[in-house]
């Protein structure tokens, strides 16, 4: 009986979180200026992508291109106050709407308070992609079955969320001297990756895995591997205007939302994100945000890892994995088909 009890108030105060997200979500709308809004054109049954992103010029045209082919429709961005070009890049995309703002990327809870009202707005009842502009979502048969086919089979399997696992990538050598150009595929550098150091627990709150692993936990977190990022994340959600993202795009509310994992011994349908962090430009950027402090909850605590990225380290160990693809994935036992064939 107490144990019911419990769980009783717990899924109470859970729902009082979710509306207490969403009514962040909507005082911070005054924060976002329209600068390209072509949401009108967004059709019944368009796959969207929401982002926020600053200063990813490096990047935003892989990060377009790769999401296109997999079949997204519309992108949904919000510029934080770049100064690299990004946002004249962003204007001239006819598939892009495109919203500003100055203000505080931590205090939005990173971005989420911002594009939570998004998604209220323009996502409810489509398929979202939510993502930062360093991640590139794969999964099984990506090449030659789009976006619409996954979630067609998702919503088959009374699936409303896909869970992904954040895979970092990095090169062999040091990261300051692998050569790239705006637009470039950035994984053609960073081909190398972590696969098996990787651990995991289900948070009884949320329901939701917390994975913890990869290069950052081996060499920046190695002794206090608790403090390390978690790299699980469910990026890909049939909207409704009442979802909220609780952290990152790491858990959600309603909680059933986390429910990407099998628990009865199968396997779901699941991704992986290539993660683009540790780019050549990843060595001065880690100066500039050590002093900016909007990238972490307790940014002082990574002050010490900051500090080893500006010191161009060489991530790669003899038990790095080089990519071939998702099959290789699979095998690793890093995304599954889940019975998707």
């Amino acid at each position: 009986m107490h144990a019911i009890v419990s769980d009783l108030a717990l899924a109470y105060r859970l729902r009082w979180r979710r509306r207490a997200l969403l009514a962040r979500a909507v005082s911070r709308r005054r924060q976002l200026r329209a600068v390209a809004d072509r949401t009108g054109a967004i059709g019944p049954g368009a796959i969207l992508c929401f982002a926020t992103m600053r200063n990813e010029a490096r990047r935003i045209g892989h990060f377009l291109a790769h999401h296109r082919r997999l079949g997204v429709d519309h992108f949904l961005i919000i510029d934080n106050d770049s100064d690299d070009g990004t946002r004249d890049h962003l204007v001239a995309q006819d598939d892009v709407s495109l919203w500003v703002t100055a203000h505080s990327y931590k205090r939005s809870r990173f971005g989420i308070d911002w594009l939570t009202w998004l998604m209220m707005r323009h996502g409810h009842g489509h398929w979202c992609l939510t993502l930062d502009a360093d991640e590139c979502l794969v999964y099984p048969y990506h090449e030659s079955r789009p976006l619409p086919a996954l979630c067609d089979w998702l919503e088959r399997q009374g699936r409303a969320s896909m869970g992904a696992l954040m895979l970092d990538m990095y090169p062999k050598g040091r990261l300051s001297a692998q050569p790239g150009a705006p637009g470039d595929d950035p994984f053609h550098a960073l081909c190398w990756f972590d696969a098996g150091n990787y651990g995991m627990r289900r948070k009884r709150d949320l329901q939701n895995l917390w994975i913890q692993g990869g290069p950052r936990a081996r060499l920046f977190f190695d002794s206090e591997p608790r403090r390390a990022p978690t790299m699980g994340k469910v990026p890909l959600v049939k909207w409704h205007w009442r979802y909220a993202y609780v952290s990152s795009t790491h858990s959600l509310l309603p909680r059933r939302l986390n429910h990407v994992y099998a628990t009865d011994g199968g396997e779901l349908t699941s991704g992986v994100l290539l993660h683009s962090k540790f780019l050549a430009a990843v060595v001065d950027r880690s100066t500039e945000e050590k002093h900016r402090q909007e990238h972490f909850a307790n940014s002082a605590l990574y002050d010490s890892y900051y500090d080893a990225l500006a010191a161009d380290p060489d991530l790669w160990c003899p038990r790095s994995t080089r990519l071939t693809g998702w099959r290789q994935l699979e095998a690793l036992g890093l995304m599954s088909r889940g019975g998707w064939i």
